[in-house]
């Protein structure tokens, strides 16, 4: 970014909901450390304070402890703010299988009450994590924006009906808004713990116990890995464009490789043996596929590129390198 986009995000004051997750916890420290005045939103339903440690005595850090399903919390929140980067939700598809009610409450209802508290605000601008679950049955790989089957699961309809909804308010209210349609992302600070944990993470802490990861499948299934530096600049890409060609659109967010989940594996070994050479013996176990899995998921990037200027720094394999040191300097 030039010096005028980074003045623009060190003069402004920015709303990031779910910020004590994963992805909302890297947006808040990057901001901070950019200069902006950040406001964070989390009721901790699956956040963490931990993860906000680094920055909740920082002058320009402000927390509020509210639930997005309360819009007088969303209101409170958007008091003066200029964007929004709304990270809130509840993921995993699992999750919305086994409590589709609260994942839609959460999801939509939430979703709609901070698009009305942003639209009352005055919010230059909203963005929102959305999801590739939105591909659905769609076969055709890469993904292409515009190319969307039927979802899957009542997750990757929460997440669609956002997209819908996000439009509907430029076109109402005038508010605007871009959507990125995030791609597994992992990285630092992503929970391995819980019956819901993404793979990376789940994987990884697995390993370090000397014990057997179980593969939902054959391992063939595929992903586009997305590591945590590229969906930051995602977002600030997101904030500061001024293309007006770029305005009320969704993006892919991800690199553009796609991996299996046997090839995950094996690169896990190899990466955590350096520290570990044990876990280089440890075997991978199979189980059954999962209910709503989508086979094989894999971003083009162009749109994000020729409109966003996107320019991802990590592949598959430096973020993974980096994932591992993180997790191992503090979690082993």
């Amino acid at each position: 970014m030039d010096t005028n986009q980074l003045e623009l995000l060190s003069s402004s004051k920015i709303l990031v909901t779910g910020a004590a997750g994963f992805i909302g916890s890297n947006l808040c420290q990057a901001l901070i450390e950019i200069g902006s005045k950040v406001v964070a939103l989390d009721n901790f339903a699956t956040g963490h304070k931990k993860n906000l440690l680094s920055v909740k005595d920082h002058p320009n850090f402000i927390f509020i402890e509210g639930d997005i399903r309360n819009l007088n919390d969303c209101n409170k929140a958007c008091e003066g703010v200029d964007f929004v980067l709304h990270q809130a939700a509840l993921g995993s598809v699992p999750r919305s299988i086994n409590d589709p009610i609260t994942s839609n409450e959460v999801n939509v209802s939430g979703f709609l009450n901070m698009l009305v508290a942003s639209r009352d605000a005055g919010v230059k601008r909203f963005i929102y994590a959305a999801s590739s679950s939105t591909y659905g049955d769609s076969k055709a790989l890469p993904k292409v924006e515009d190319k969307i089957g039927k979802p899957l699961s009542p997750y990757a309809i929460t997440k669609y009906v956002n997209e819908l909804y996000a439009d509907n308010f430029k076109r109402t209210y005038d508010l605007d808004t871009i959507g990125l349609r995030y791609f597994n992302v992992f990285g630092r600070k992503q929970d391995p713990n819980g019956a819901y944990a993404a793979v990376i993470p789940k994987f990884v802490m697995q390993f370090m116990k000397y014990e057997s990861p179980v593969i939902n499948g054959d391992g063939t299934f595929s992903r586009d890995f997305t590591y945590i530096d590229n969906v930051i600049q995602m977002n600030l890409r997101a904030m500061v464009s001024d293309n007006p060609a770029s305005l009320n659109n969704v993006y892919n967010t991800a690199f553009g490789e796609r991996t299996t989940l046997n090839e995950l594996t094996t690169l896990l070994k190899e990466y955590l043996s350096e520290y570990d050479a044990a876990i280089a013996n440890i075997e991978v176990k199979y189980g059954p596929e999962r209910k709503g899995d989508v086979p094989h998921s894999l971003a083009s990037v162009d749109k994000a590129k020729e409109l966003l200027g996107y320019d991802p720094k990590y592949d598959m394999k430096s973020g993974l390198k980096e994932a591992v040191k993180w997790y191992w300097d503090n979690l082993k």
